[in-house]
């Protein structure tokens, strides 16, 4: 919830000046500091983060490792040839617990260096998200691929302002990092599919030797399948796996 709280400080800055600076109201206030800054009255900033609350699911599945490991549990549900089991309720709570976990040191970087100072009134609200913001982006880059980066810098005709992966800004950095997971994702599916096509196969060929044509394999391998899955402890081996992925262990 921290982090979800930094993020949404971000929003304060998108919003015109003129909106906030109506005069005879001491809840709207606008402090102007003496760098050229300004900084809005507390109540203004509850209620700026309240409204970047519908932002926040967007955040979640874009900027950290919730999209990586969601793909990769879809895959491998549709690979054991479970329909509804796992329910994409219980696939969204493991993503969503495991990306907190991945993402811890990255929260608490955050809480340690933005977070604290700004609730201490040590920095100011845009001095908070910029510090916010160095963590998420050091994340990103360190999974992101160089080839998907150039990509979005040549699309988005920032070659002569980028000269290396730190000047990328987040507009960029961010649809770079989603290729990169997408890419990441299908390539951990690939192989999660591979021994249980193999096991699809021999049952198949199996029932085709046996001579019952009107038997689905798909049926039969099912329990197979599941006792694979069960066996070599397979949830244990997709965790760790998604988690040695993101650089822990």
């Amino acid at each position: 919830m921290k982090y979800w709280l930094m993020m949404g400080l971000s929003v304060i800055f998108l919003a015109p000046t003129e909106v906030f600076a109506s005069p005879g109201i001491q809840a709207l206030t606008v402090t102007t500091n003496p760098d050229g800054s300004e900084d809005y009255t507390m109540t203004l900033q509850v209620l700026a983060i309240m409204t970047a609350l519908s932002l926040i699911p967007a955040f979640i599945m874009m900027m950290t490792s919730f999209t990586r490991i969601i793909i990769v549990l879809s895959i491998l549900r549709q690979a054991i040839g479970l329909q509804q089991s796992p329910s994409n309720q219980i696939l969204i709570g493991i993503a969503l617990f495991l990306s907190m976990f991945i993402m811890a040191p990255v929260f608490e970087q955050i809480n340690q260096t933005a977070l604290q100072p700004y609730l201490s009134e040590e920095i100011t609200s845009k001095e908070a998200y910029e510090r916010a913001k160095q963590p998420m982006k050091a994340f990103m880059l360190s999974q992101t691929r160089v080839r998907d980066l150039e990509t979005f810098v040549e699309l988005g005709g920032y070659q002569d302002q980028v000269t290396a992966p730190e000047d990328v800004p987040m507009n960029v950095l961010i649809p770079a990092f989603v290729t990169s997971e997408l890419k990441t994702a299908f390539q951990i599916g690939f192989m999660l599919f591979i021994p249980f096509l193999i096991l699809d196969l021999v049952v198949a060929s199996i029932l085709m030797a046996m001579g019952m044509m009107m038997l689905s394999p798909m049926i039969v391998s099912l329990p197979f399948k599941l006792m694979l899955f069960v066996l070599v402890d397979g949830w244990n081996l997709i965790f760790g796996t998604l988690a040695n992925s993101f650089g822990m262990g």
